[in-house]
């Protein structure tokens, strides 16, 4: 879209920036695309760009274009053993705020210790996929909604699809419900990835707190792929979440990485 936006070398040929979309930039040497740049805004309003590049040079100078194209702040997140990438983002004026740990969660019950498990007076579960939409799409706002007020969704980057305003279930079918007799108050998310399911969301309403209610749709869910053979499942937990936190180490879940959220204001 846009005409030439930087140049730099790399060796023996020059190194051209160009924006080639609203949402990409590339770095092109010698005819060759070298690298590339790409932009995305969160569904809760944060922009998040990202850079791939074989070479320093190469990156600094997509970052320098994109800096220049976009609205402060921006965002970024990179794997914390990731070194390099780190100080790249770094020399471009990016500061850490926050971290994600990864945990490895056992579905064993007899490491969980979640077998015996009984359900809340009232409570029952809705097993995936069988949740009526209207009332999950009800919940999911609740408990946004109670996030929000509280720590803010900023503390859950695993929120990275675009949606359609006031979308926010993408796959119903993936969500395990707890019922309170008539009413939904918790949820967890599960995502079959091939390698390892992935549990990206568990909620529970704050006026349903304290109740057990997210160890049960641990339970039920681990259980579940326990029995369908799937030793592990994987979970993202901000660091400032105590009770998050708690509640997997609690059940044998070990910290396996972390990711860290940059920003540049």
């Amino acid at each position: 879209m846009n005409p030439l936006h930087s140049a730099s070398h790399t060796g023996n040929h020059e190194v051209v920036v160009t924006r080639v979309s609203d949402t990409q930039w590339h770095a092109v040497e010698d005819d060759r695309v070298v690298g590339s740049g790409d932009a995305s805004r969160r569904p809760d309003g944060r922009l998040f760009i990202s850079v791939d590049a074989w070479h320093g040079a190469v990156f600094d100078h997509i970052a320098d274009a994109m800096l220049a194209d976009l609205p402060a702040p921006l965002h970024t997140v990179v794997d914390e053993a990731d070194h390099d990438s780190r100080s790249a983002w770094e020399r471009a004026g990016f500061t850490t705020v926050r971290r994600e740990w990864g945990y490895l969660v056992p579905t064993d019950p007899r490491v969980t210790r979640l077998g015996s498990v009984r359900l809340p007076s009232g409570v029952t579960i809705v097993p995936a996929g069988e949740a009526e939409e209207d009332p999950l799409r009800a919940l999911d706002r609740v408990v946004r909604d109670e996030v929000e007020a509280a720590a803010g969704w900023r503390t859950m980057p695993a929120e990275v699809l675009p949606r359609p305003a006031g979308t926010t279930l993408v796959d119903p079918s993936k969500y395990v419900v707890a019922r309170h007799f008539d009413q939904y108050v918790g949820l967890v998310r599960v995502t079959p990835l091939p390698r390892r399911p992935r549990i990206g969301l568990i909620a529970v309403r704050a006026d349903s707190h304290r109740r057990g209610i997210a160890r049960a749709l641990l339970a039920h869910v681990l259980g579940s792929l326990h029995r369908s053979g799937t030793a592990s499942a994987w979970a993202e937990v901000d660091e400032s979440n105590a009770a998050a936190t708690a509640l997997f180490e609690g059940i044998g879940a070990r910290r396996a990485g972390s990711t860290l959220e940059l920003v540049r204001r």
